[in-house]
């Protein structure tokens, strides 16, 4: 028996933009209409209107912590007009948590941006920073004293990478020149943020805030042990895994590190030039390992890896995203399980993990793959609305309420 901490953090996560539904003002609605995407958002999983009864259900399953995002565009529909109403709304939302002794962790940005700053360049312009800044103020001063634990950018290289390298989210870019000046201007919101959070608190007298990272985390393996693979893997684990974290504990910006945790990722570089080198992978299926109903390996020790490789950072972990979309119920709870027994081994070796937040409370929509992957704990008909916990999120309440696995 794995026995965890009593004061360990146990729940899921949700994203506003995956599960609200009919946020009209972001970019991201304007460009699954522009772009031809197959599903478009809509009505999501109408979290915006069910919210207390999802919260019940968190509750009903033990869940300790909530991670949740508050969608900007919503707040700031129009450049500097903030919205009384959706901010009232979110200070319902905590107040709901709050109510239910589960631990608001607030993400102030979950990949999308308010339409009026995609047409004003988005993050490509170091503007961005200070807009962004304008939005942080107005949202940790209205909800700070219902708030301990906030993350200014969720998996900032992702964000980079899907619409700055890959080019497949907006505003749908491939430039490596381009995808620097995001990170650096990310990695500088990060930064005011974390200044301006912290001087919310001093100003307010209120105990001092933790404000850390969702960093995405992936475990990279040659395909075949070649040099120029190897360097695929060096880089990327460098760049992707440790590159932001590094820069972060440097400016002295973070007081806890989220770890975002899903796959394996084999590479296969076919050339030497940097784009190679970074975003090459195995094409030929060579990975043996069971997948989830996306194609991702499926490969617990890779948790625990990367767990390890953060220990010099002498900070609080929090496990901010781990999950699986399967129709196999079976398969979630042993993914649930297998990848708690390695962080409970990270653990063992020093990493001061304090909590586990599942990927995700509910079925949401998932970015450009639609509404097909089913990540939650609880099944969502899209259609009626109706919520079925199920067994798995019951199996994994056990573990919330005992503490044990």
């Amino acid at each position: 028996m794995i026995k965890f901490p009593v004061r360990f953090l146990w729940g899921a996560a949700t994203s506003a933009y995956q599960v609200e539904g009919d946020n009209v003002f972001a970019d991201w609605w304007h460009w699954e209409k522009s772009s031809g995407q197959k599903e478009v958002s809509g009505s999501a999983s109408q979290h915006y209107r069910y919210f207390e009864e999802d919260f019940n259900s968190a509750k009903l399953l033990h869940h300790t912590c909530h991670r949740l995002s508050i969608e900007w565009s919503r707040v700031e529909p129009y450049e500097n007009q903030f919205s009384a109403k959706e901010i009232a709304h979110y200070i319902d939302v905590i107040t709901a948590l709050r109510e239910r002794n589960i631990q608001p962790i607030v993400t102030l940005h979950h990949f999308t941006n308010p339409e009026w700053l995609s047409r004003l360049g988005g993050w490509e312009h170091t503007s961005a920073r200070n807009y962004f800044s304008r939005y942080v103020e107005k949202i940790v001063e209205a909800l700070c004293d219902k708030v301990r634990y906030w993350i200014p950018v969720n998996e900032p290289m992702v964000y980079v990478y899907h619409a700055y390298v890959a080019g497949i989210w907006p505003p749908q870019k491939k430039s490596l020149r381009v995808s620097q000046a995001v990170a650096g201007n990310l990695l500088d919101a990060h930064d005011q943020a974390y200044k301006l959070i912290h001087e919310i608190y001093r100003k307010k007298d209120l105990p001092a805030p933790l404000v850390g990272t969702a960093h995405h985390m992936q475990a990279f393996a040659a395909c075949r042990p070649t040099l120029r693979n190897k360097l695929g893997v060096y880089l990327r684990d460098s760049l992707f895994n440790l590159g932001f974290v590094k820069k972060l504990c440097r400016m002295r910006s973070l007081d806890f590190i989220g770890v975002n945790y899903y796959t394996r990722g084999l590479v296969e570089t076919r050339g030497w030039g940097i784009r190679n080198l970074l975003l090459d992978f195995c094409r030929q299926q060579h990975s043996r390992l069971d997948k989830n109903d996306l194609g991702w390996d499926i490969y617990p020790q890779g948790i625990y890896e990367s767990l390890l490789k953060l220990r010099k950072f002498k900070l609080p972990v929090f496990i901010t995203e781990n999950g699986i979309c399967t129709h196999d119920d079976a398969q979630r709870w042993e993914f649930i399980a297998s990848h708690l027994k390695c962080v409970a081994a990270a653990m063992e070796k020093g990493v001061d993990v304090q909590g586990y937040i599942y990927w995700s409370l509910l079925d949401n929509y998932e970015w450009d793959k639609g509404f097909g992957p089913r990540f939650g704990l609880i099944h969502v008909d899209y259609r009626s609305g109706k919520r079925t916990i199920r067994e798995s999120a019951r199996k994994f309440a056990m573990v919330c309420q005992t503490g044990e696995l």
